[in-house]
């Protein structure tokens, strides 16, 4: 559950499809991988009218100037200026090109909020050996018989052809996101006034679904490992986090474990999961999206091309201060960069006798990387309450898309919080080829981390 680790229409119900529905895609359907479809599934061919190009295989080499990994990224786009820049007034024009959660934030803050729209480029890449195992995740894996974990899908997207809203919001879960992360950042809860608290950890992730060492049958429905602790100058400094994420999390929920310096041991920790609220946010926020799908009805409603957050590689300029990219109400919007993108749209909708605060949810997973950029979340009365973006950039040394910073927005209490805010640390986040073993990764060595 990473905070910064923890987007035709196409009918489904994801608990009331018939099982074929769920099953795996033909040999002809997959051979599009290859043809029409992207590695991933996306359409390769553009939309000029829309703005959008042509997919010819992403970025994968360093623009110049780079200094390699564990440098903070050259911006490719650095030169390029806005097209036009939308706002409160002028919005009407752009009405098709916008979600309902961005029209939101437009009008709550019409003097401030403001989308600068810039050159579209479909610059997500990944490794050849992740569009291998997509491919043959494309024949080979299924939802489980409860259709709450996945079946014989190992290191690639599980559903990269999906046919309802469960197997894409699955691919969003299961994305490529790098096999090992290890972080330093900064997250900011910010009031209705502009002022915020910091709080400050690092945080590292090691991938089992992405495990070269492991396969389809060997994960032992683990996803991923999570560890966190709590750096200067935050409060309870040295509390640290384990989780253990797995995959059917019906069958078997999530473990967590905390270390609490003050305490000097290790206990269980309370359930997080669904909307358990952590620091500002609710547990299943974070990532955009994480954890059990049971509690929805799924529905992949179709595709759309709209504008999105990406490419914004201008808000993790090393040194700036976070007075100059934190703003009430919202990140600055002068700082942000928006680009037309081709989205799969995914809702959920709470299944009767199950409780979450959020009534309805949906969700924009781009059509390239399948990484939730935009989410809008429904109270129990239908009203949009909370709006969650995702400003993301390439990190084309890995390559993968991954997100700068993510911001939850309150609507109803006008207030945010915003996660990654790396500018001042000695490094973006960091994806390292050579991870910790796996007994890293364990209660037994959470207490030696937490007073490390």
């Amino acid at each position: 559950m990473t905070r910064t680790a923890f987007t035709s229409v196409l009918l489904s119900l994801g608990l009331l499809l018939p099982l074929a529905a769920q099953a795996k895609v033909s040999a002809e359907q997959a051979a599009q991988l290859s043809g029409t479809l992207t590695p991933f599934g996306a359409e390769r061919q553009g939309d000029a009218g829309k703005g959008i190009p042509e997919w010819t295989g992403g970025m994968t080499q360093a623009p110049a100037g780079y200094g390699g990994p564990g440098s903070f990224h050259v911006d490719p786009f650095a030169d390029e200026k806005p097209l036009r820049v939308i706002d409160a007034q002028n919005m009407d024009a752009d009405a098709a090109n916008l979600s309902e959660g961005v029209k939101a934030l437009l009008k709550t803050y019409p003097q401030t909020f403001k989308l600068p729209v810039y050159p579209s480029h479909r610059s997500f890449a990944a490794p050849e050996d992740v569009y291998q195992n997509t491919a043959t995740n494309a024949q080979k894996a299924e939802l489980g018989g409860s259709g709450y974990g996945l079946v014989g899908a190992y290191a690639g997207i599980p559903f990269p052809i999906p046919a309802d809203g469960r197997q894409a919001i699955w691919n969003h879960i299961a994305r490529w996101q790098g096999r090992y992360i290890d972080e330093v950042a900064v997250t900011a809860q910010v009031t209705t006034s502009g002022s915020y608290s910091l709080l400050r950890e690092r945080i590292q992730l090691l991938s089992n679904y992405y495990n070269p060492k492991k396969s389809a049958d060997s994960l032992g429905n683990r996803l991923y490992f999570f560890a966190s602790e709590l750096l200067p100058p935050s409060r309870d400094v040295g509390r640290a986090l384990l989780v253990h994420e797995t995959i059917d999390q019906v069958a078997e929920p999530r473990s967590a474990w905390i270390y609490n310096p003050g305490q000097r041991r290790v206990r269980r920790a309370p359930t997080l999961a669904y909307d358990t609220p952590i620091d500002g946010i609710y547990a299943d926020d974070t990532d955009m999206y994480n954890g059990a799908t049971d509690r929805y009805d799924w529905k992949l409603v179709g595709k759309q091309s709209l504008l999105v957050p990406y490419h914004n590689y201008a808000m993790e300029k090393p040194g700036r201060k976070v007075d100059e990219l934190v703003k009430p109400g919202h990140l600055n919007s002068d700082l942000t960069r928006w680009e037309m993108h081709r989205v799969w749209v995914v809702e959920a909708t709470l299944r009767p006798g199950q409780r979450h605060v959020h009534a309805k949810r949906r969700f924009y997973l781009d059509e390239d990387s399948w990484y939730a950029l935009m989410v809008e979340n429904y109270d129990s009365r239908g009203e949009l309450w909370h709006v969650n973006l995702a400003f993301t950039k390439n990190a084309y040394e890995v390559p993968v898309i991954t997100p700068v910073n993510i911001v939850f927005h309150d609507l109803i209490a006008r207030t945010y919080t915003v996660i990654g805010l790396r500018n001042n640390e000695k490094a973006p986040r960091q994806f390292l080829l050579t991870p910790p073993p796996e007994n890293y990764f364990t209660p037994a060595s959470l207490r030696r981390k937490g007073t490390q």
